[in-house]
């Protein structure tokens, strides 16, 4: 067994030299004189006028055309006062590197983006033209010249009042691109068949972090030639309570799209977003300017007009037409139809589109096993400056070997223990929804035992035989369910209606249980068809939602559906590919009406021969998981049982937060952000059953989980009174949609953490009496509760309003985990004995080891890691870069395929009560270690087959966002009138189902792989 792992992560020694470099930068735009806001501010109203320049569609030249250059985004005006941060500059570049920017270069670069400060009919306006001339004078008399900055510090901090880490903006973007240009100096990388050279990749405004990629690789996967890279990410990032920042290395692989598509002869790019090419010119794009080894980033736009693609540049095709330097790229058709033709060594310019999942199948394998990355770590760490050192080692923490609870999951070797186990999951699923049932207030019937209804709405006959076969092999029941000695028959189905279905009923020791079967008829289960007098395509999407919402809910209720009395139903409905246009996909407005109706839903696709769509081969599959599912939608739930014994206290039940947020560019562009919380009481039946509630804030209580989950439809909408369209930004960016200004950015967070702060006091306030460990999630939350990020949270302390900090109720302790998003936990692998490859251990880990008496008594920052699943058997050493030949004679890799691995999981205990003297309750000490390994044990729930990404009342608590699905409210109608269409919801932005395969606890191996715009790291 592995006794401990090692990160990729990297901090300054203590006691050692900062580590410091010399910079030359380049002041905001601003600062040169005040003509050029005069310019910008031209044509605009009082209320309008702007107080900085906008630099965006620069910043975006400047990552083709001059790569080398740092350029730091603008600083925002803070939502929350706090401490001043040292002088930022615009650019920076080395002090070391060559003028990026010669003045002919730098006179060039500015005149063509003075040109886009106006308002878009600003050509033709005099005064414009003269403001233009004059600034553009102005600027060749006084070009803005580099200024140096010396003994700038790129890991040394001062600290936060919690004792963390308090970095500056910039020194996520130098410190990071320092030690980059530093392992782009070391020798190349040796592997069997070859060797990795780098380059580096410019980085925009808002990408936190450094990258390289190295040169295109080629592999022979399935007689075909397919193209790759491998990219390294060095980001930098804090940890609460820890006055060290560390730098984070990210191994990855970036496929290259490759082959185009054989209907249309060239890539399929998606017509919706920009897809980035990466450049490599062998001379510079500027006269004058240096050469450059860094890779240039382009973008691919569709073009409506012209139903082709053409260079984006992120918005900045305006710049570059101005520098007349549309004829030095790749001609897009070309590159498109012939993309290998461009990928590695040649002539000329070089260039790689980024492949995109939405382009199709590539063969390339993602990401790279432990060995392998530990390989290329050990290669970069010879780079590292003197002081800085790796961090400690990990080892295991408190719990035997992976940190198991106490009813964990067992593994049946035989048949006979094999089937005794499927025998006692069944009875426990039926004990489980008997008891939720009681939970819900629905009384026993039928000699005392509860009556648990639920749906089956079928499209084909395969699926229906299917779902009722699974369904009784998912609950152990015996028999076809059928009332009478003949069984129904096919025309028994095809005839039922709402009112008169088909029902199967099954009685068993613990409850009975109906399955109340019907066609999916009357159209319900067809594409929405949006109607052609309402105008506006969003409106006419959502009328077409309210409308099928509403026959939905009138054909359930029809059937003797009762809100009052939620239950399950699954939907058979087509693969979402056969819905074009995405608005036209019914399934959320089924969800919707099922839900008015009182029904939870689990949908199941209709096979289909297609390749790409789920075939008949994996019915059995996918109808027996969306089975169980939709039971764990109803509450049947396992709780891991932790093995803390009196180390933790009695009774203590797990309260989860998740913020869901629905973006606002969905086809009817409705924003809504709800934060939402489950709580999850063990009932002490020595069985691990649990009962699951979530927070009403209607009603000001908590219900059984069904009743919230239907509960958060209604919570979701949207007063129309209060809606207000954002508004369409003057200076033409982003034609065509809608974008909210930063200022209104700012006054939406203020008013959304707000909300968020009276949210959290009436759930705290609900807490009160009862020992709760409120887990709440890092990259999902700490926006809109800024107690929980690095730099603001304060041991034992909480804040979750304006009011100060205090101390935690004598009842709560708060916990906050966090994953990989982000690259903010950092990559991992187990130590193997020499000789032998490292691997993926499991368990529970702390900087110190348990033998040390003592030694973990402050720590409050531990680490989970779990098993990996059977269905991931790769092997640790697989190396995805050496080419071999077999006996053949033949060269082959194991380029194909994809790596996994699962997740470094940080637990950190921000508030507890240990050794507390203000403690009012006798013998209130709590172990902070102790309260970590139970957050890690709730990522192993018994009734999974796997082990999840979060633990599992967090995980609860993000399924629910599944229901959150934002529609303007309906108006009160007189009788009589016609209630108009409500529009409103969000489409694109929800999630394909509420379904738990997503929770597995994977790390993404596929880093930026998407061909889209690069995210903005937060």
């Amino acid at each position: 067994m592995y006794k401990s792992i090692r990160r990729s992560a990297y901090h300054l020694a203590e006691g050692s030299t900062p580590w410091t470099e010399d910079f030359h930068v380049l002041p905001f735009p601003e600062h040169w004189h005040a003509g050029l806001l005069e310019l910008h501010n031209h044509g605009r109203n009082e209320e309008k006028q702007q107080l900085t320049l906008p630099t965006r569609r620069l910043d975006g030249v400047l990552q083709t055309l001059a790569p080398d250059v740092i350029v730091r985004p603008r600083p925002r005006t803070p939502v929350e006062p706090g401490p001043q941060a040292a002088e930022d500059f615009w650019m920076y570049i080395p002090a070391s590197a060559p003028d990026p920017l010669p003045s002919r270069s730098m006179q060039q670069l500015l005149d063509a983006w003075l040109r886009t400060l106006g308002p878009k009919d600003a050509a033709q306006d005099p005064r414009f033209r003269s403001l233009l001339l004059a600034s553009s004078a102005d600027l060749k008399r006084n070009l803005p010249a580099w200024q140096p900055v010396t003994d700038v510090e790129l890991l040394t901090t001062p600290t936060t009042p919690g004792g963390t880490a308090a970095l500056e903006p910039r020194q996520f973007q130098l410190a990071t691109d320092a030690l980059a240009r530093r392992i782009l100096t070391l020798d190349g990388f040796p592997f069997e068949g070859g060797e990795l050279h780098f380059r580096a990749l410019p980085r925009g405004p808002r990408d936190q972090g450094a990258e390289l990629s190295s040169q295109p690789l080629c592999r022979t996967v399935k007689r075909k030639e397919w193209w790759f890279s491998v990219l390294l990410n060095i980001s930098l990032h804090t940890t609460p309570f820890d006055p060290w920042p560390r730098l984070h290395l990210h191994w990855g692989v970036r496929r290259w799209a490759t082959h185009p598509r054989a209907t249309t002869k060239r890539l399929n790019l998606p017509y919706r977003e920009a897809t980035t090419v990466h450049l490599r010119p062998t001379i510079p794009w500027l006269p004058g300017a240096p050469a450059t080894e860094r890779y240039a980033l382009a973008r691919l736009r569709r073009d409506r007009a012209a139903d082709t693609f053409v260079w984006s540049e992120n918005d900045t095709a305006g710049i570059l037409r101005g520098l007349s330097l549309a004829g030095n790229f790749p001609d897009p058709e070309q590159l498109l139809t012939e993309p290998v033709s461009w990928i590695g060594a040649g002539r000329g310019v070089r260039a790689a589109v980024v492949h995109s999942t939405r382009m199709g199948g590539h063969e390339i394998g993602t990401g790279f096993m432990p060995n392998q990355r530990a390989q290329l770590t050990e290669w970069a760490e010879q780079a590292l400056p003197e002081g800085v050192v790796r961090v400690p080692d990990l080892a295991r923490g408190r719990g035997k070997g992976i940190g198991a609870p106490e009813n964990r999951r067992p593994k049946p070797r035989t048949d006979e223990a094999k089937k005794s186990e499927l025998l006692r999951e069944t009875q426990a699923r039926r004990v489980a929804l008997a008891a939720q049932s009681r939970i819900a207030g629905h009384g026993p019937e039928q000699g005392g035992s509860p009556v648990v209804e639920a749906r089956l709405l079928w499209q084909s006959p395969e699926v229906r035989k299917e779902a009722v076969a699974q369904f009784a092999k998912v609950l152990g029941l015996d028999g076809d369910g059928a009332a009478s000695a003949a069984p129904a028959t096919d025309r028994d189905f095809d005839e039922a209606r709402p009112g008169a279905p088909v029902v199967l009923e099954w009685r068993t020791e613990e409850l009975t249980l109906r399955l109340r079967c019907l066609p999916l008829a009357d159209g319900l289960g067809d594409r929405l068809v949006p109607d052609p007098a309402v105008k506006g395509m969003g409106a006419a999407s959502a009328a077409a939602v309210s409308a099928r919402r509403q026959a939905v809910r009138s054909s359930l209720r029809a059937d003797g559906a009762d809100p009052s009395r939620p239950a399950l139903a699954l939907v058979e409905i087509a693969h979402r590919s056969t819905f074009r246009p995405a608005s036209t996909d019914p399934k959320f407005a089924v969800r919707l009406g099922c839900a008015d109706a009182g029904l939870l839903t689990q949908f199941v696709v209709t096979p289909s021969a297609d390749r790409q769509i789920d075939n008949v081969d994996s019915l059995d599959h996918r109808t027996h998981s969306s089975w169980l599912d939709g039971l764990r939608q109803l509450g049947v739930r396992v709780l891991p049982q932790h093995t803390l014994g009196d180390d933790l206290p009695e009774g203590l039940q797990y309260a989860a937060l998740w913020m869901v947020k629905r973006r606002k560019d969905g086809p009817t562009r409705l924003p809504k952000h709800l934060p939402v919380a489950v709580l999850v009481t063990p009932l002490g039946d020595g069985e691990g059953l649990a009962a699951v509630r979530g927070w009403d804030d209607s009603a000001g209580a908590w219900v059984p989980y069904p009743q919230f989950l239907l509960s958060l439809v209604k919570q979701a909408e949207i007063d129309p009174a209060t809606f207000a369209e954002p508004e369409t930004p003057d200076d033409g960016a982003h034609s065509g949609t809608l974008r909210v200004t930063s200022r209104q950015w700012r006054t939406n967070l203020a008013q959304q953490r707000n909300e968020t702060a009276s949210f959290l006091q009436r759930v705290l306030h609900s807490l009160r009496g009862q020992p709760t460990a409120l887990i709440t999630h890092a990259q999902n939350s700490r926006l809109h509760w800024p107690w929980l990020q690095d730099g603001r949270t304060e041991r034992d302390l909480i804040k979750p309003g304006h009011a100060p900090a205090g101390r935690l109720d004598d009842e709560l302790r708060l916990v906050r985990v966090r994953g990989c998003g982000g690259r903010e936990t950092a990559q991992w692998w187990g130590l193997a004995e020499p000789g032998k490859p490292h691997g993926q251990p499991a368990g529970f880990w702390t900087q110190h080891s348990a033998q040390q008496d003592g030694a973990s008594s402050r720590e409050r920052v531990f680490y989970s890691t779990t098993e990996r699943p059977g269905t991931h058997a790769v092997s640790p050493a697989l190396d995805r870069l050496a080419t071999r030949v077999n006996a053949a004679g033949n060269l082959t890799s194991q380029a194909g395929t994809n790596a996994w691995n699962p997740t470094l999981v940080e637990i950190a205990v921000l508030g507890c009560h240990e050794d507390d003297p203000a403690a009012t309750v006798p013998g209130a000490s709590d172990d902070a270690e102790a309260l970590a390994l139970a957050v890690h044990q709730l990522r192993q729930a018994p009734d999974y087959a796997a082990a999840l990404s979060l633990p599992l009342p967090l995980h609860l608590a993000g399924l629910a966002q599944a229901y959150v699905l934002p529609m303007l409210a309906e108006r009160d109608e007189s009788p009589g009138e016609a209630a108009e269409p409500t529009p409103g919801l969000c489409m694109e932005d929800l999630d394909p189902d509420l379904t738990d395969a997503a929770g597995l606890a994977a790390e993404p191996d596929v880093d930026d792989d998407s061909g889209a715009e690069p995210r903005r790291a937060s």
